[in-house]
Formats: C-alpha cells, sequence, structure tokens
C-alpha cells in the first residue's frame, strides 16, 4: 500500500471519504431519477458538495482546496462513481483536467488569481483541447494564437468540451505556430468565459449522463493579455495536455470502478430476490457466472486504479500505468454493466432502473480523455519504445 506523506493524514481522509460516501448514498442516489429526468443537478446538491469542498477536493490546500493526492483521489472517485455521473462531472474538470492545469503550470500569480475560485466552486474551470480534428491527439490541434502587440488573438472551435455553458474560466489550447525540431507550437491560455468574441453553443443532446453538460465553444477574435499565457511559455501546451491527461485518466480508473461496483450491487440484489418459476434467478449457475465475471472485473480494476495512482504520486510511472488503467477499468465497466443489464432481463431495458442508466452513462468512459484505442497505443507503443531505447 502507498505510504507517502499526503497533505491530509489518513485519518482526516478517512473522515472525507466518509463523508463523501455518506453524501452520495443518502442524498445524492435518492435523486438519481430526478436528475436523469430533468437532465440537471438539483442546486441544493450542487450547494451542499461546494460546502463540502468537492469543487476543490485535489486543489492544495495553499490555494482554499482539501489538498488531496491523487491517491485519495481514487477513493473519492470510486465513492462517487457509485452514484449518477454527472454529479462529479459537475465539479471534475475543477479538480482535474482543468484545474490540475494551473496547479502544475500556473505561474503564482495565476494560480493566486484563480484557484481559490475554482476550489470554491465559484469559478467552474473548462477545458477547451477537444476539437473536430484534434481530440485523443492534441498533435492535430487548429485553434490558433497569434501574437498581438503584448497580448494575443484567438480564433476556432471547441467541441464536447464539458460544462461549458456554466464555465467562468476556459483553458483554452492554441496554436502559436507549426510543430518543429524547436518544440510542439502549441500553447495554454486562461480566457475568462465573458472575453468578448466567445461563442457557447447549445448543450449536446447525449446518450447519457444526463445532468452534466457540454457544448461547442468558438473563439473568434478573443484578445487575452499575456498574463492569460499558462505560465508565461508559448511552448507549455502539450506537456500541460498530456500530464493533466495523465493525472485524469487514473481518476477515470476510479470512478469506472465505482461504477461498475454499483453495477454489481444491484446485480447481486436483483438476482437475490427476483424469481423464476420460484426460485431466485441467483440460484442458476448462469447467473451466478456473470456475477462471478462481474466481482472478477471489479477487484481488478479497483486493484489497478490503486496501483496506477501509487505509481504517479511517488513518480514512478506516469504514462503507462495511467493509460493502463484507463483502458481496463473503463472497459470493465462497460462489460460489467452490460451483464447487469442481462441479469434483470427485461427490467434491465427500462428507464429508471438504475442498470439502464449505468448501461448508458459507463459508455462514455471508453470515449473521452482518452479513447480505448489511444491508450491501447499509449501502453503498446510506450513500452516496445522503451526496450528499443534498453537496446540501443
Amino acid at each position: 500500500m502507498y505510504s507517502g506523506n499526503p497533505d491530509v493524514p489518513d485519518d482526516v481522509f478517512a473522515a472525507v471519504l466518509g463523508q463523501v460516501n455518506d453524501f452520495v448514498r443518502t442524498r445524492v442516489m435518492p435523486r438519481e431519477v430526478e436528475i436523469m429526468t430533468t437532465d440537471a443537478i438539483p442546486a441544493d446538491l450542487r450547494a451542499q458538495a461546494a460546502e463540502m469542498g468537492l469543487f476543490g477536493y485535489a486543489i492544495p490546500q495553499e490555494w482554499g482546496g482539501l489538498g488531496l493526492d491523487l491517491v485519495q483521489d481514487v477513493e473519492v472517485a470510486m465513492a462517487l462513481g457509485y452514484t449518477s455521473l454527472s454529479l462529479r462531472s459537475m465539479f471534475g474538470t475543477n479538480n482535474g483536467i482543468a484545474g490540475q492545469v494551473l496547479v502544475g503550470f500556473g505561474t503564482e500569480e495565476q494560480r493566486a488569481r484563480w484557484l481559490p475560485g475554482i476550489a470554491s466552486g465559484e469559478i467552474v474551470a473548462s477545458f477547451a483541447l477537444t476539437e473536430p480534428g484534434a481530440g485523443s491527439n492534441p498533435a492535430g490541434l487548429r485553434s490558433t494564437a497569434k501574437p498581438d502587440g503584448e497580448g494575443w488573438v484567438i480564433d476556432g472551435g471547441k467541441q464536447f468540451i464539458t460544462n461549458a455553458t456554466e464555465a467562468g474560466l476556459f483553458v483554452v489550447f492554441a496554436r502559436t505556430r507549426s510543430a518543429s525540431e524547436a518544440g510542439t507550437g502549441i500553447a495554454v491560455f486562461l480566457v475568462p468565459a465573458d472575453a468578448p468574441g466567445i461563442t457557447v453553443g447549445p448543450k449536446d443532446a447525449k446518450m447519457g449522463q444526463e445532468g452534466s453538460r457540454t457544448a461547442e465553444v468558438t473563439f473568434t477574435g478573443v484578445r487575452v493579455g499575456p498574463e492569460s499565457l499558462v505560465g508565461g511559455d508559448g511552448e507549455v501546451g502539450y506537456k500541460a495536455a498530456m500530464t493533466s491527461l495523465a493525472r485524469g485518466r487514473i481518476h477515470m480508473a476510479g470512478l469506472a470502478v465505482g461504477a461498475a461496483q454499483r453495477a454489481l450491487d444491484e446485480s447481486v440484489f436483483y438476482a437475490a430476490t427476483a424469481t423464476q418459476g420460484g426460485t431466485a434467478i441467483g440460484d442458476f449457475q448462469l447467473v451466478q457466472a456473470m456475477i462471478a465475471d462481474q466481482q472478477t472485473g471489479v477487484l481488478a480494476g479497483r486493484a489497478l486504479a490503486r496501483e496506477a495512482a501509487r505509481l504517479y504520486v511517488t513518480g514512478e510511472d506516469r504514462r503507462i500505468a495511467p493509460s493502463a488503467a484507463k483502458l481496463f477499468c473503463t472497459e470493465m465497466a462497460g462489460k460489467t454493466a452490460d451483464l447487469a443489464v442481462q441479469i434483470h432481463g427485461g427490467s434491465g431495458y427500462l428507464r429508471e432502473v438504475p442498470v439502464e442508466r449505468i448501461y448508458r452513462d459507463v459508455r462514455l468512459m471508453r470515449l473521452y480523455e482518452g479513447t480505448s484505442e489511444i491508450q491501447r497505443l499509449i501502453v503498446g507503443g510506450g513500452l516496445v519504445r522503451a526496450e528499443k531505447r534498453k537496446q540501443s
């Protein structure tokens, strides 16, 4: 088990995790159908999440967050994954891919300006990377940032941007020049959502994860000052994106484990209580086999997510393990949810039955923050390249 020195001691973290679990089980789960049918997180749940510090649980304490490290983050993710994934999405970008860009690459002035508001939930930060031609691979980025006096002018379109409709800050990736041997030519900018030239489209109609909102964002001649360039470095964008995504992939693995655990628990309950011909369906060996496959996947995924988090925190592996964990755990969640629907039979295909929602919700997990195919390329290619370096 990880034995580092996190900012939050184990006993304090145990209390935090207990509060998160209680919030999920007693406040959120009873309202999952409401969240699904209204396609929104109720305002009182948002307020309670902010009061609990969930908008900044992974933001360092010096900027107003709880200061959880990634090992602890994974445990929180597993707790949050147990209910509607849209709840976590509400504050996921603040703690994850958007907030971590500032934590890891921002200047002291930029952190002081933005992180306290992000940690409190007063500001929702959106990670504006994905484009029609650049999703899992930022190298295809087409949005541009051109020098304009001391500042920059940003033009381009982004899609599938989480929390775009509520954002107070866009963390925008743009190309300052063509890639060359000298660097990628990708920078990242902090752009207030009320800056002239920003157009946010209507929220996307999605297969699942009702209550989480994504939308297209267009930047047309958006002018920003020099203070908006993250780290004051026009080449930091690609590294910031890759680092933030790698960390986020481990969080995503934990989230998938939580969702799979819920699908398993729903399956076991149904198998033990539903009958066929007067016999509990859980007494049938083929149903038991499906439950066994679910349990095996959940146990393996939990162990992998925890180990990947440990390797990331210690610095032993911040590339291969995150992708392997994200790949396995999200694929596993999909299989577990599919088996849950099968175990439920016709009931599992009905709206308002939890496993039907889980089945739709987890499908996205194999797509965002890097598709399963991209994870396979990272893992396989990375191992082969490492071996070639050893042999050369």
